[in-house]
């Protein structure tokens, strides 16, 4: 099978990432996580206090901040999963916690934080060969994508996830908040400005509500043939 591009969107915490990184490990593919890049600019902006009391950003000070921020991945020899530095630091667990995940969607919705971003991953996606997945992939990243991928599940489903992964973790959480912050982030990612979330035309919608990652690993497989 000749190499191609696969382009992966969807919700937060719908398992796109696990099923990315599974998908890629089974057909031999390079896995590049753009949400974790987001994540990174994100810790990045928590660890030097560029964020306001009330939640908003220091915009100007992190727009002369971003040259300085250099994000990259690296493969776990152990794991055979990618992880991902920033500044040369493995920040792959620090990225996962619930207070980056509740600061990433105003970072994300910066103009000049995405054209950063989406610059060093156009440049990724030049290679063939490659598994890429986020929000915006194959509608504005990678719009010539090969195969493209809208993955999706129910707000109730995604939250139990969620809950389950940070209490494996060993993290303090509640299953409400965490619904209410997974509702309030899609309704901010599909409502911003710059590449909203939504599914591209000639994409094909994966609903993974009762779907194993095995499950949705073997369909995506199966659209790649």
């Amino acid at each position: 099978m000749k190499k191609i591009i696969i382009a992966i969107d969807g919700f937060s915490s719908c398992g796109k990432s696990t099923m990315a990184k599974d998908l890629a490990k089974e057909i031999g593919y390079i896995y590049i996580d753009s949400g974790a890049m987001y994540r990174a600019v994100t810790l990045y902006c928590l660890e030097n206090g560029l964020f306001n009391a009330d939640g908003s950003i220091q915009e100007e000070a992190l727009r002369q901040q971003m040259e300085q921020i250099q994000i990259s991945f690296q493969l776990n020899p152990e794991t055979q999963r990618p992880m991902t530095f920033l500044n040369g630091k493995n920040v792959e667990e620090r990225i996962r916690t619930m207070e980056v995940s509740s600061h990433v969607s105003p970072v994300a919705a910066l103009d000049f934080v995405r054209k950063a971003l989406v610059q060093q991953q156009q440049e990724m996606g030049k290679e063939k060969g490659i598994v890429m997945d986020g929000r915006d992939i194959g509608t504005c990243v990678l719009p010539h994508a090969d195969v493209k991928v809208y993955l999706t599940a129910s707000v109730e489903t995604r939250a139990k996830r969620r809950y389950q992964e940070l209490q494996e973790k060993g993290e303090d959480c509640n299953l409400e908040e965490i619904a209410h912050d997974i509702e309030e982030r899609d309704r901010r990612d599909m409502t911003r400005e710059i590449a909203p979330l939504k599914q591209a035309e000639d994409a094909v919608l994966v609903d993974s509500s009762d779907m194993t990652i095995a499950e949705v690993v073997k369909t995506i497989v199966d659209l790649c043939r």
